[in-house]
């Protein structure tokens, strides 16, 4: 089982692996700087990114995942944010290709009430000029689902699947399914009924194959919802048996889980890495 948490950038890369290795993690998603800012000033040097790539191989911590700072808006009708965004995202993927990080999480972004084609359609450019500024990069990008409220793109899979039909490099874009998201947008998934029928449309639009990454996270609000609220595992709506179902499911049991849940110490995290580990079968 690959099993991870989102860990914290505060003290340098090697840092990252240390809060890994501490929790008994084996993949990690990280934020690469600041998500709430513009400004990069955590740049390492050489050295520091030579030994964090020998020191993850040795700790066979794979693979990792970096998300995209949320400032980013690929769907914005506003020109200056959209060309700001694609610059931002651009420079994302060298910094994790030079980091040896394979795969690059994004939300679809807001289409702030231009209409849900028009933010599919401007996503869709966005990321073809992405992907053809970086197409030596092995980075691979990952369409993350969401809770659907206000005017946030990404709630149902057919956007995803929209824009996996439109785009040109289809072999460096994926999924990531977060299941609180999931949850709250209106897919039942505490019930193995609710969660084969996600799958399937998963597979439907997108193909089963593409979805690289789980964000698992129980959910404080009620199904359909659109409340992005995190819950521990197996104590929100969810619950315990729709977790056990999610992390045993045939398909499912073999792709990394990375943990979002509140947090205020590490010790959330460690009860939260051992309540998973106790659902898993193994």
């Amino acid at each position: 089982m690959r099993l991870g948490v989102q860990v914290r950038y505060g003290a340098g890369l090697l840092d990252l692996l240390k809060q890994a290795k501490d929790l008994g993690c084996n993949t990690i998603q990280f934020f690469n700087h600041n998500p709430r800012s513009w400004k990069n000033t955590t740049k390492p040097t050489q050295e520091e990114i030579n030994k964090f790539k020998k020191e993850t191989k040795k700790l066979n911590i794979n693979p990792l995942f970096i998300h995209i700072p949320y400032l980013l808006n690929l769907a914005t009708p506003d020109d200056n944010l959209y060309k700001r965004s694609i610059n931002a995202f651009i420079k994302e993927v060298k910094e994790a290709q030079i980091l040896g990080v394979e795969f690059l999480v994004m939300h679809l972004g807001s289409h702030k009430k231009s209409g849900e084609k028009f933010g599919l359609e401007r996503i869709t450019q966005a990321l073809n000029i992405i992907l053809d500024k970086t197409y030596e990069s092995c980075v691979n990008i990952l369409l993350e689902n969401t809770a659907g409220s206000g005017s946030w793109l990404g709630y149902n899979f057919s956007h995803q699947g929209f824009i996996l039909k439109n785009i040109r490099n289809k072999k460096r874009i994926g999924i990531c399914l977060d299941t609180c998201h999931a949850y709250v947008s209106g897919y039942d998934i505490s019930k193995k009924e609710g969660l084969n029928n996600l799958l399937k449309e998963i597979d439907k639009e997108t193909g089963l194959e593409k979805l690289k990454l789980i964000h698992l996270n129980d959910a404080k609000d009620k199904c359909g919802s659109r409340r992005d609220r995190h819950q521990d595992i197996g104590k929100g709506y969810i619950g315990y048996s729709g977790m056990e179902e999610i992390v045993n499911h045939p398909f499912l049991k073999d792709i990394p889980f990375i943990l979002e849940t509140p947090k205020k110490t590490d010790s959330d995290d460690i009860r939260n890495l051992n309540t998973v580990r106790r659902l898993f079968h193994g």
